[in-house]
């Protein structure tokens, strides 16, 4: 199987294979000729972007029968690439991993080119566990600052407030914006930013493209395309920024289609969008939360109880009570509920 390395831009896709993967691979005694990294980001393998080049480039480096572990970074300079990693499939002796970071790789159409032949990476920002014992701050401080300007790694070695505001807005900006833009030939950059603001301001709220176009009326005072804004807030999630939990009925065992909810794969770049005016810490740890949740492999929804209630009158009333996440891996399932505080019993 092809390894492919997916995940929001500036997560650390790159570190993980060349670095981390290739120190680990030499420490389980991998001689050193059979790691192959290949990054076509740098000129100096602008050759190697040629795709009948690259093959016989890998080829010419697959000296023995010895499994030979192949790093391409930033796979996308190569046209025809799935041609290129298609003919490396059934080689006995070639083990290959990739990522690329323009908008088409970061899509999920990717990891559909290559369904049943490749399996998918599934790398994430820093967790606040992995980031706190390099703080240097004192629990609730540290998880605070975490809350605010996220896991993205360059953001956390930054020491200013200033240095992670500046860096993350730099990257909204002109990386992420401008690949959704370029992957799907977006013209109507206002409304893609106002439903990005949208999505941000209603972290843990439910929602659905009926309540977004009804929004865009009431508070933009704009009419929008129902089937377009549904199709920009498939290029949001298929660009890793954002991820859609779907609603569960708990008792009835069943997926319900509408309304869903939205968290961002990064508080730092969800807080960034809102020029970080909107840092409620009940929404920021909800969102920490699932992100926790999705690090450590689990699918997560969001669960449904309906129930029927007795009113003082002895008619009965039906209501829905809400789970904040249902999380399942295999035979494993937790029902876990996000509360800031509880000042009352009631609560």
């Amino acid at each position: 199987m092809i390894k492919i390395v997916t995940g929001v831009r500036r997560c650390g896709k790159s570190f993980l294979l060349s670095t981390l993967y290739a120190v680990w691979l030499k420490e389980q005694d991998v001689d050193n000729d059979h790691i192959i990294t290949i990054n076509l980001e740098d000129r100096r393998n602008k050759k190697l972007r040629d795709p009948d080049s690259l093959l016989e480039y890998i080829d010419s480096r697959l000296t023995d029968d010895a499994v030979h572990y192949i790093m391409i970074d930033e796979i996308q300079h190569v046209n025809e690439f799935e041609d290129v990693l298609n003919s490396n499939l059934n080689m006995h002796n070639a083990d290959v991993y990739v990522k690329g970071s323009n908008a088409r790789f970061q899509s999920k159409d990717v990891i559909t080119t290559f369904r049943g032949r490749g399996d998918e990476i599934k790398l994430y920002p820093l967790s606040f566990g992995e980031v706190f014992p390099y703080m240097n701050l004192q629990k609730d401080r540290a998880l605070t600052t975490y809350m605010l300007f996220g896991g993205l790694p360059q953001v956390v070695q930054k020491s200013s407030e200033e240095e992670k505001n500046e860096y993350l807005k730099g990257l909204f900006t002109h990386t992420y914006i401008k690949d959704i833009k370029e992957r799907y030939g977006i013209k109507n950059t206002e409304m893609l930013n106002d439903l990005l603001n949208i999505l941000a301001s209603d972290i843990g709220a439910l929602t659905n493209p009926t309540k977004l176009t009804n929004t865009f009326e009431s508070v933009k005072h704009m009419k929008v395309n129902r089937m377009t804004l549904t199709s920009y807030l498939e290029y949001i999630c298929d660009s890793f920024l954002v991820e859609k939990a779907s609603r569960y009925d708990v008792k009835g065992k069943r997926y319900i289609d509408s309304p869903q909810k939205y968290y961002f794969t990064d508080c730092g770049l969800r807080n960034t969008l809102l020029n970080f005016r909107q840092t409620e810490p009940s929404h920021l740890m909800e969102n920490v939360i699932y992100n926790e949740l999705r690090v450590r492999g689990f699918n997560v929804d969001v669960g449904v109880v309906p129930v029927q209630l007795r009113k003082d009158d002895g008619s009965r009333e039906r209501k829905r009570f809400e789970v904040d996440f249902v999380c399942n891996m295999g035979s494993r399932r937790y029902y876990i509920q996000s509360s800031y505080r509880m000042p009352d019993e009631e609560k």
